[in-house]
């Protein structure tokens, strides 16, 4: 990418970029930079991200901004822009660069607009830098999906929008609801759920979160869990109830299930067992 180095000078910098291989048109980014200075560059998509420690200068559209922690930085498409450190040890943040097509995909908003380089909206970034860590490391294809609507609903509200699609009226999604429940051992993508719903895959997700209150991935994930609990419940050990319903191993299971019902697998396994 134009600006960023293949290698810094100072062992003190490091930066590394991560791209979806089944999304185009979007790279993570994350970097502890303390003494590189960015030169002037920019990026097809829209730069969006959080500070998480340390303060950043960059100059954008002819006037330089302070970014500190726990701000938002919401740069336009194809802005040239510096960075560098202001503060001794440098700064700590994660951005997701993304190609206004795809905003747009995703939202349903035409004309994506940042007046302001910096949002300072403390909580807010502290929720947009905890999704990105969560984007970084998401490795099935519905849930990638699933949070980046979540992060661009989030970076919304600091948005201007030419015009917005119309709103639509919510539909029944049962039959998507279903496909699920017959497929929870299996890799779901967002386009093999729309396709069952006849709609395109973000327009999908948005009607289905308007319907449900939910993304479909933490419908899945819901499915999943509702089912091994099932299956704990007629004896199947935690093990193959992982299995059986597409999670990772028996430890997934646990942190899963502990989080929605207060206890974990055995502990519900021995609950039953003492009533019966």
């Amino acid at each position: 990418m134009s600006g960023v180095p293949e290698a810094f000078e100072s062992p003190d910098d490091a930066a590394e970029f991560k791209r979806p291989a089944h999304r185009p048109g979007i790279e993570l980014y994350r970097a502890h930079i303390v003494r590189h200075a960015f030169e002037a560059h920019t990026h097809e998509g829209f730069g969006l991200g959080a500070i998480e420690s340390g303060v950043e200068r960059f100059r954008y559209r002819g006037s330089e901004h302070l970014a500190p922690p726990d701000s938002l930085v919401l740069m336009n498409a194809d802005e040239l822009h510096t960075g560098r450190a202001e503060t001794a040890a440098g700064w700590r943040y994660r951005m997701v660069y993304i190609e206004p097509a795809v905003v747009q995909a995703v939202t349903g908003d035409r004309g994506w607009h940042f007046s302001q380089a910096v949002g300072h909206d403390a909580p807010r970034a502290r929720r947009v830098g905890r999704l990105l860590r969560q984007l970084w490391v998401a490795d099935a294809p519905l849930a990638f999906d699933s949070l980046l609507f979540t992060l661009l609903t989030e970076l919304r509200v600091h948005a201007q929008v030419a015009r917005s699609a119309p709103v639509e009226g919510a539909l029944r999604f049962a039959p998507v609801v279903e496909f699920m429940r017959a497929h929870l051992c299996e890799t779901l993508t967002l386009e093999r759920l729309a396709a069952v719903a006849g709609l395109s895959p973000f327009h999908f997700l948005r009607r289905f979160k308007a319907t449900h209150h939910a993304t479909p991935q933490q419908m899945l994930m819901a499915l999943r869990l509702l089912d091994a609990k099932h299956r704990l419940a007629a004896g199947e050990s935690p093990a193959q109830a992982a299995a059986a319903v597409g999670l990772a191993d028996q430890a997934h299971l646990t942190r899963s299930f502990a989080r929605r019902y207060g206890v974990t697998p055995g502990l519900y396994q021995r609950q039953l067992r003492v009533r019966r």
